[in-house]
């Protein structure tokens, strides 16, 4: 059979995405990149906000409209196995908690084919390092399609890295939900995880994933120092989520907004460099204009080179979706235009401080016409107008500057 996986969402769906690839190719099975050429669609699901799980049952009445076969993961087969069965009865439902059997479903309802082609997956390798979290925050639905936390052994993750080094891989992204809390179960932590990942022999760099600032909070010095490690990228992903305390306890994020700008600070001060991403939720219920202009405010003070701005999505079976005063759209959508405009400012203004530096960069990808994206090691976005060899290092000078990437010419 043909297969062509189509993945939606965070960085976690991503990898595990590539995993089905691989599993499906050591079945003996084709792994096409469209569509249009496969005979069946693994469609690996994200339901974080209404519009993109309503834009994945459009995709997928369409698909099977088309007499496509339907292989359905992720978190909406893991929140609604049995509501998405019977919306797509002939579909192969696979929820989060039947990974480890993928393999023996597909088999069972597709057999094997006759030969091992694995696919290609680039230089850039992403490492899932746990499922679930230890948070409860009002508005997830993640934290019901992934449950509580369980962190994959540390021996088994390090087993991961070394294969993907020695296939190749220039870039190893480590993520999950949490990657703050990872270990806590098992007597580990993500400082000693990193640590352990960098004795890996190899010439690499990792990125470690998103990290709430309550978690964190556990294991600060440590991760401050993990960072320190020549093989690890300058970036943190630190999500506020907003600068009203008041709004932070209704979100049941576990922590005030000067706690995470005392972490943000202390990264800082050891790393100047640093590149910080942070994450926006705008029209939470009850969110006043008052608390609107705290997150601002935070923004403003903290000059983050990324902020990811999400508009409140009620979602069902959470805390948030029960809530009263919820915020019209008309307000959260100016709310969030306001946050990404005073994004795109502070990111021009920061990247534009970097003309005229040497910096050392990895080509990561293919760009647009003949240009080539890389990253330095802050894992900032260089356009390099040229062809490169994906995976060699390369010196370059930034020559331009935009909001959202540098440009560079190798030296």
């Amino acid at each position: 059979m043909r297969f062509k996986v189509t993945t939606y969402g965070c960085t976690m769906n991503q990898g595990e995405g590539l995993a089905m690839e691989d599993k499906l190719a050591e079945l003996g099975h084709e792994v096409v990149q469209s569509e249009e050429e496969a005979d069946v669609i693994v469609v690996n699901t994200c339901d974080v906000i209404d519009a993109t799980e309503r834009k994945i049952l459009r995709s997928m009445r369409s698909l099977q409209s088309q007499g496509k076969g339907l292989v359905i993961t992720g978190c909406i087969a893991a929140i609604d196995a049995e509501g998405t069965r019977a919306r797509f009865p002939e579909a192969l439902v696979v929820p989060v908690a039947d990974y480890p059997v993928f393999a023996e479903a597909i088999e069972e309802r597709f057999g094997r084919g006759d030969s091992v082609t694995m696919p290609e997956h680039g230089t850039t390798s992403i490492v899932p390092i746990a499922q679930g979290c230890l948070g409860n925050c009002a508005y997830c639905i993640t934290k019901i399609a992934r449950g509580d936390l369980r962190s994959y052994p540390l021996e088994k993750i390090i087993e991961s890295v070394r294969r993907e080094v020695e296939g190749g891989a220039k870039e190893i992204l480590l993520t999950t939900q949490d990657t703050g809390c990872y270990g806590s179960e098992l007597g580990t932590s993500l400082p000693e995880l990193i640590d352990k990942v960098c004795e890996v022999e190899g010439d690499f760099r990792v990125r470690v994933g998103m990290m709430n600032p309550d978690s964190l909070s556990e294991v600060l010095e440590a991760m401050v120092g993990a960072f320190r490690q020549p093989k690890v990228y300058k970036f943190l992903h630190l999500p506020v989520q907003s600068g009203s305390d008041r709004l932070l306890r209704a979100m049941g994020r576990g922590y005030g907004a000067a706690t995470f700008e005392g972490q943000v600070a202390m990264f800082r001060a050891a790393l100047p460099r640093l590149t910080l991403s942070t994450d926006v939720i705008t029209g939470f219920p009850g969110e006043t204009d008052e608390d609107h202009r705290a997150t601002i405010e935070l923004l403003k003070r903290v000059r983050p080179n990324i902020v990811n701005v999400t508009r409140f999505s009620s979602r069902p079976g959470t805390e948030a979706a029960e809530m009263r005063d919820q915020v019209v759209s008309r307000i959260s959508k100016d709310r969030s235009r306001e946050v990404a405009k005073l994004r795109f400012d502070i990111a021009a203004r920061l990247n534009r401080s970097l003309v005229g530096e040497r910096l050392s960069v990895v080509a990561t990808e293919v760009g647009k016409g003949r240009s080539t994206v890389c990253r330095d090691d802050c894992y900032a976005p260089v356009v390099v107008r040229e062809a490169l060899v994906l995976g060699q290092r390369y010196d370059t000078v930034i020559t331009e500057s935009t909001a959202t990437h540098l440009v560079g010419r190798v030296l």
